[in-house]
């Protein structure tokens, strides 16, 4: 059995019974990762590292406290992703001309092209997720899920917890 399948049969803990959509959310997420991984990796990037680029592709170079802010993620999680994209020759990092001490971040040519195989990535197991769905159960499952989003944004916080569903 693969860790996928492992993910979507196996019985919910006893202590998760109370909370069976949750249990079926986290499922649903790491099910999601772990396929996503799968096809990151052939294309030699980790799980979260698409994100990152996906953010340098959309606006250009950004700061990395920007980046770290817009991830929502610890910020010696996001050094350690530049830095291994870094050494893979997709990002730069450089001193931020307008502010010496801040540290800017862009895409290379190397990272540009990574571009197409993640967007095809993003569409393929965005197809294969949704097989055997119709368009009116699609748009219901993304409304109810932004619904869910929006409920555990605001259960988070603004504190920047959360980054915006938007970004």
């Amino acid at each position: 059995m693969t860790a996928v399948e492992s993910a979507c049969i196996e019985q919910p803990p006893s202590a998760a019974r109370g909370g069976p959509v949750g249990m079926t959310l986290a499922r649903v997420s790491r099910a999601h990762r772990i396929a996503m991984g799968r096809r990151l990796r052939e294309l030699g990037l980790y799980p979260g590292q698409e994100l990152m680029m996906m953010r340098l592709w959309d606006r250009g170079p950004a700061r990395q406290s920007e980046l770290i802010q817009s991830l929502g993620l610890d910020p010696s999680t996001v050094t350690k992703m530049l830095q291994r994209l870094e050494q893979c020759g997709y990002v730069r990092r450089s001193p931020d001309p307008a502010d010496r001490r801040a540290v800017l971040v862009e895409a290379t040519e190397e990272g540009q092209a990574l571009k197409a195989g993640v967007e095809n990535a993003w569409s393929d197991l965005e197809a294969s997720s949704l097989a055997g769905l119709g368009p009116a159960e699609r748009a219901e499952l993304a409304r109810l899920l932004g619904i869910l989003a929006e409920n555990l944004r605001a259960e988070a916080g603004d504190a920047g917890d959360c980054p915006p569903l938007n970004c």
